[in-house]
């Protein structure tokens, strides 16, 4: 998969993984569907981040959960 290409594929394969990791109930509340390709640099960046690391302090899965809130559409 080519992360590099802006697709609505790529957006929910993130959204997904970024889920999977995190491990986290309340994750069904975003969905792939919330974002859209014009927030995928900051998508993209958030997606980095999560896939680097083992593990996260609940300081960093709010901050993670808040910046992802706020890429949602405002739809």
């Amino acid at each position: 998969m080519d992360l590099a290409q802006k697709s609505v594929e790529n957006v929910e394969y993130m959204i997904e993984k970024i889920k999977e990791k995190l491990k986290v109930l309340n994750f069904g509340a975003i969905k792939p569907s919330h974002f859209d390709e014009e927030m995928y640099e900051e998508l993209k960046d958030i997606y980095d981040l999560v896939m680097k690391k083992d593990s996260f302090s609940p300081n960093e899965m709010q901050a993670l959960a808040e910046e992802l809130g706020n890429l949602r559409k405002n739809k």
